[in-house]
């Protein structure tokens, strides 16, 4: 990507409270158009990490690890990319996640002038924990919606999560402590009202956005039965929904022979979505 089109650390809003601070985005942008006319259609991502780690220039160290620059390649492919943080589960429970991320959107809205955004085509991505928010954006209604929402194995029915795990899982929600726990604040056994009211599948409705969901079959983290639940939801729903399942990928795209192959099928896959939707050809 050419030097000085990526602009770090711009505010976009901030926590509020005893222990106010800003939060941030990093900002992607594309050559401009040849002919300096029209507007760009947006993506606004959100970082995995289990909503207690992870940052906004990172897609998981093993991602990470593949060298395939996923914010530059959209950025190529004539989108304005948005990665923004949010706070996490320690410093405090969901809804704050949530909120943070419908306020990345609306600040992006808000400035789409500013940056040649067309605010009627903004989108929203995210990892893990992060497509759990991206969905959540693109389901909840309020001033901060999304024409379609790119989801890589998200958390989409916390209360279901454990008795869909592998059995070779590396982490359950049902584990004490868990990150799904943590997130909400109490043990989803115990407050299972808490565990749906932050769960995507809880908010399908006529009229959802497009989704593209894609999952390993082998996440030990996440499995891959909650984008298949959420894809069946939308699909009952009448939304378009496309569901990509990548045969033996674990979390973050590792496969067994540590190949690059499934995140490379995850990003085209993405790609693709994003500019079917936008109307890039």
């Amino acid at each position: 990507m050419t030097e000085g089109r990526v602009l770090k650390g711009v505010e976009f809003a901030r926590t509020g409270g005893p222990a106010d601070r800003p939060l941030l985005l990093d900002l992607y942008l594309p050559e401009p158009a040849a002919n300096g006319a029209g507007t760009r259609p947006a993506i606004v991502h959100f970082h995995g990490g289990g909503w207690r780690a992870g940052t906004r220039s990172s897609l998981g160290p093993v991602t990470d690890g593949f060298g395939l620059t996923p914010f530059e390649a959209l950025a190529e492919a004539g989108f304005v990319v948005a990665s923004a943080d949010y706070r996490l589960s320690g410093e405090a429970v969901y809804p704050a996640q949530l909120h943070d991320a419908q306020a990345a959107v609306r600040w992006l809205r808000n400035h789409a002038a500013d940056y040649g955004v067309d605010p009627t085509r903004i989108y929203a991505w995210g990892d893990s924990a992060g497509g759990h928010l991206a969905s959540l954006v693109g389901l909840m209604s309020g001033d901060s919606p999304v024409a379609a929402v790119a989801a890589w194995y998200p958390p989409t029915d916390l209360n279901r999560m454990g008795e869909q795990a592998l059995p070779d899982a590396v982490a359950r929600a049902t584990d004490p402590g868990s990150r799904e726990e943590q997130l909400i604040g109490a043990v989803l056994a115990e407050e299972p009202q808490k565990a749906a009211a932050a769960s995507p599948v809880s908010y399908v409705r006529p009229g959802a956005p497009p989704f593209l969901l894609v999952h390993g079959t082998a996440d030990r983290f996440v499995p891959a039965a909650q984008s298949e639940t959420l894809a069946a939801v939308l699909e009952k729903a009448g939304a378009d929904v496309e569901l990509l399942l990548l045969d033996g990928a674990d979390h973050m795209w590792s496969l067994p022979d540590g190949g690059p192959a499934a995140a490379e099928k995850a990003l085209a896959a993405t790609v693709g979505f994003f500019r079917r939707q936008s109307g890039i050809p």
